[in-house]
């Protein structure tokens, strides 16, 4: 796994970058370093590790057999789920040289491709396809082939790592002949270590955010939960706290089975999930107009008047203890609480002088004498509280 956390006495720095102070999560396999570089372009700081492994079947004789199969008696109708599926379907049968006469045999056949991808690696082998949908999701595929008449037709599905038995199921209830062609399957990741690590810092609410880009790598994730009894605390997690950004709503199928709230782009491409990330994780923190600032809080920093004041772990807690209810009073017992159970009491006042450097203005946090400390709103009259 890989980090990179902000310096404890790193500079305020002014930037427009809008994940610019938060952490972002990712759990793919492949493109992991593609979309970890667009997430830092947009400012944020990345913590990668797969939560899956792919494995290719090309020695496997389930794939030669149906390939075989299908050689022999081709398929009226051939789907191609994903791109790498397809293409790893062809250069595992070219291991067998069974390549050619496969792809002579699809000539015959009409061939769907569920999103782009698979488009392009059907073109790649010289095949052209019949249909695509605009929604790249296996239902509209299912609901297009269950528009004409399956009786008796061979279909041909190519599975992208999982079966698929709702929808080979309503084939056969069809009347269609269904060869399923297994071309990989997922697997746990070889360095589970990584893996854990990036759950324990979702567990700790040091990720503000948890990229997802197929549906297994979801699986994968909370499959690894379960594994090592954390699996509730990080549903609860992302449920509450940190959000699920998925490239598409078939990738965010696990997490929506476990009723966690998730987000995706209306394109399946990880360009678009980054800029969907980049507008909505901003948005779950308002801004606030305090002593005549705009204030806006981050994953590990501040936002103020476009400047991002990085701000350590304990700070930032009692930060966001102070925004919580903002421009209510809280009193030190409750800031104590966010300073550890070991912290003494007079380590309030201490934190409160470190924050109020942290953020270059020490009129931003007032002191309410004898009863604690609060933001100064600039809706509220607080011109008798006077910093410590």
């Amino acid at each position: 796994m890989s980090t990179t956390a902000p310096a404890p006495n790193a500079e305020p720095v002014t930037t427009t970058a809008p994940l610019a102070g938060f952490t972002v999560a990712v759990t793919a396999a492949r493109r992991a370093d593609e979309l970890s570089t667009l997430l830092r372009r947009k400012g944020a700081e990345v913590i990668a590790a797969p939560a899956l492994r792919i494995v290719p079947l090309s020695d496997d004789q389930r794939l030669a057999t149906a390939s075989r199969e299908l050689i022999h008696r081709p398929a009226d109708i051939v789907i191609a789920t994903t791109g790498i599926g397809f293409r790893g379907w062809i250069e595992g049968c070219d291991t067998w040289g069974l390549a050619e006469p496969l792809v002579a045999s699809m000539h015959h056949s009409r061939v769907l491709a569920r999103g782009p991808k698979a488009k392009g690696a059907i073109r790649a082998a010289g095949l052209t396809e019949e249909w695509s949908p605009p929604s790249e999701s296996s239902a509209e595929v299912l609901d297009y082939l269950l528009h004409s008449d399956l009786d008796g037709l061979r279909v041909a599905i190519q599975l992208h790592g999982e079966p698929l038995p709702d929808f080979t199921a309503a084939l056969r209830m069809a009347g269609a002949d269904v060869v399923e062609v297994p071309v990989y399957r997922w697997t746990e990741p070889e360095d589970v270590a990584a893996l854990d690590r990036l759950i324990e810092a979702v567990l700790a609410r040091s990720v503000d955010a948890v990229t997802f880009t197929s549906a297994p790598a979801a699986a994968g994730l909370l499959g690894r939960a379960s594994r090592t009894g954390t699996h509730t605390d990080l549903v609860t997690a992302l449920r509450e706290d940190v959000l699920a950004m998925c490239v598409g709503p078939v990738t965010a199928g696990p997490l929506m089975a476990q009723d966690i709230p998730t987000d995706w782009p209306a394109r399946a491409r990880i360009g678009a999930q980054v800029r969907k990330l980049a507008e909505e994780l901003p948005e779950r923190f308002p801004v606030l107009p305090v002593a005549g600032h705009q204030l806006r809080l981050r994953g590990h920093a501040v936002v103020l008047d476009g400047i991002v004041h990085p701000i350590s772990p304990a700070l930032m807690r009692l930060l966001r203890a102070l925004t919580r209810r903002p421009g209510q009073v809280r009193d030190r017992a409750e800031l104590l609480a966010c300073l550890g159970d070991d912290a003494e009491a007079h380590a309030v006042e201490t934190a409160i002088a470190r924050l109020r450097t942290a953020l270059g203005n020490p009129k931003i946090i007032q002191t309410v004498v004898k009863r604690g400390y609060r933001l100064a709103l600039d809706n509220g009259d607080c011109s008798h509280h006077e910093p410590e």
